[in-house]
């Protein structure tokens, strides 16, 4: 696997055409929202800075938290206009190109036409039914990365008022309502809340990849993997909860660990990060 994972790597290079640990997370102070905003697509995409610290996931060893170093997060998942400047200037990612590797059958299936322009009416609509491999294109193109599992987590923890609301009842509540909805991805972005750290639909539009989605779950890629508990993947893993905050965390990790790199799924969409200078 490590060695797919760098030839795809170098694969994307090619493609593209230009280019204090904090103990609790209750102490973090809320950050700026003066923050870079690319527009190497020629469609401005915001960022906004998060200031790391410590959390307790809901995996791990004996309640042991993960640190989070600092890093930038797009403010709301990559839109249908934004792939489509993508696939414009790196035409090896259109859906008549795309190989097979790649992505499966269903690789931009929404789309009217090769290079998304006849989709005007859903230009601000998270771009979904896009793979691993195309949502990490995107992002090294930028310069850019998906987020890991903990740093997506990290931040997905925030309601509008404090960095960790796992806790609050309501907020739990909300997250799993949006679980039980059809079409969510078929709106704007930008509708949800704004979260604490001026981020916005971590919850309640799409779904979202990570850089390292199999790796909590699964100890291979595939769900035929002969040596995993087939308890750790799909919905089964949650039976154990015993509340809200793990049932909803749950719900995520299996989500993750039941895919591949090249699957496409309607509701599955993606947003980028970047580290900060050191």
């Amino acid at each position: 696997m490590k060695n797919l994972y760098f030839l795809v790597f170098a694969f994307v290079l090619i493609s593209c055409q230009k280019n204090d640990d904090f103990k609790n997370v209750e102490n973090i102070n809320k950050p700026s929202i003066s923050t870079p905003k690319d527009t190497s697509f020629g469609v401005e995409t915001p960022m906004v800075f998060i200031k790391g610290g410590s959390y307790v996931p809901l995996y791990g060893k004996q309640g042991k938290p993960v640190t989070v170093t600092n890093f930038y997060m797009d403010v709301y998942p990559v839109t249908n206009e934004n792939f489509a400047a993508f696939v414009k200037q790196n035409k090896r990612w259109q859906k008549s190109e795309i190989k097979r590797i790649f992505a499966d059958e269903n690789y931009l299936y929404s789309w009217k036409n090769n290079d998304g322009t006849c989709n005007t009416e859903e230009n601000n609509h998270p771009v979904t039914n896009v793979s691993w491999y195309a949502a990490n294109a995107y992002c090294e193109c930028q310069g850019k990365r998906l987020a890991t599992v903990d740093e997506w987590e990290y931040v997905a923890m925030a309601n509008e008022k404090m960095p960790d609301a796992r806790k609050e009842k309501i907020y739990n509540q909300y997250i799993l309502d949006w679980y039980e909805k059809t079409k969510a991805y078929d709106n704007e972005v930008g509708k949800t809340f704004k979260n604490y750290y001026g981020v916005y639909d971590m919850h309640g539009l799409v779904w979202e990849w990570t850089s390292d989605f199999s790796s909590i779950l699964l100890t291979g890629e595939s769900r035929s993997d002969v040596t995993t508990d087939k308890n750790l993947f799909c919905g089964s893993g949650s039976l154990n909860a015993s509340d809200l905050m793990n049932y909803a965390a749950f719900m995520r990790y299996a989500f993750r660990g039941s895919t591949k790199a090249d699957y496409t799924i309607r509701n599955l969409g993606f947003r980028c990060v970047k580290d900060t200078l050191k």
